[in-house]
């Protein structure tokens, strides 16, 4: 379930209403639909929000400082600058990144594949330790 839900956002973007999954699996009852994404929401893999997905790692259905054009010219969002990259990776395709360094606003792009960066120069990507009581890394950006 978590595969097709990862396709359907990197080939539509989202939301993704739950009735699109449920259809998607119409061998599976409602209540086990909703009890898988209710687990993979528990493991902070997706986020259900008002009977849809609206996010699933590493995409956002909603406007984050991370933007990434796919090549045949489609944006994404994605949750954070790691999984922006992971975006390449995932989808084993080239990608543009853009976002503003979090320093001093500068607009910054980047490019990648499946490799990683395209010659990222002097960028740096800050990951810290999420700490106890911190809210989940999705609803704190």
């Amino acid at each position: 379930m978590l595969r097709w839900i990862l396709r359907a956002f990197a080939e539509g973007g989202g939301p993704i209403p739950v009735s699109e999954v449920e259809a998607a699996f119409p061998e599976w009852p409602a209540t086990a639909v909703g009890g898988e994404l209710a687990a993979l929401d528990e493991k902070d893999l997706i986020v259900l929000a008002d009977d849809e997905i609206a996010l699933a790692y590493p995409f956002s259905a909603t406007p984050t400082p991370f933007l990434v054009r796919l090549a045949d010219g489609r944006e994404r969002f994605a949750c954070c600058a790691t999984d922006a990259l992971g975006i390449a990776a995932m989808l084993a395709a080239s990608i543009l990144i853009r976002s503003r360094c979090h320093h001093c606003g500068e607009p910054l792009e980047l490019a990648a594949d499946a490799t990683g960066p395209l010659g990222a120069g002097e960028v740096m990507v800050w990951i810290s330790k999420r700490q106890e009581g911190e809210p989940r890394a999705c609803t704190s950006l």
